[in-house]
């Protein structure tokens, strides 16, 4: 029987998939994730900002989501190391909540969602622990991939 697990080898260890054979193309991944912040939160909002007592949250996010997409390989078991051309964290307020866009960009054999799919969850995550001294009533409602462009198939979400 052929082994039916790509990060198994035939002698049943882990592996890495093995990308040498793969065209190179330029590839793209969008990810997004929401973050219920609440009423209480929302009221430090100052212009586009949310700034509490640890500083400014959304700049901070912003940050960690790049810094976190360009570490992915060292987080995600088997994730190809990638020479990332371009990461983008945008984040913007919409109700009581925040909304986490994030872009990743790489010409290789491998795709990046897994990247784009970081940097909006580390963004996520960075939103909560700035804000986590207001209340603990926030939810990171969720997290998921947008869009995907390049290699075999490519993927839009409605």
């Amino acid at each position: 029987m052929e082994n039916q697990f790509t990060h198994i080898s035939s002698s049943g260890n882990p592996q890495m998939v093995d990308v040498s054979a793969k065209a190179v193309t330029a590839r793209v991944a969008k990810a997004e994730a929401t973050v219920f912040l609440g009423k209480e939160i929302m009221s430090q909002m100052t212009g586009d900002e949310l700034i509490t007592k640890k500083g400014p949250v959304f700049q901070t996010a912003i940050i960690a989501g790049v810094m976190a997409a360009k570490r992915t390989h060292e987080l995600i078991p088997f994730c190809h190391p990638l020479g990332l051309e371009d990461v983008q964290v945008a984040i913007e307020a919409k109700g009581e909540r925040a909304i986490i866009r994030a872009l990743a960009k790489v010409t290789g054999k491998t795709g990046v969602e897994m990247e784009a799919l970081t940097a909006a969850s580390v963004a996520a995550l960075t939103i909560y622990d700035m804000c986590k001294a207001l209340s603990h009533d926030m939810v990171i409602e969720h997290i998921q991939l947008t869009e995907k462009t390049g290699g075999k198939s490519d993927f839009h979400r409605s």
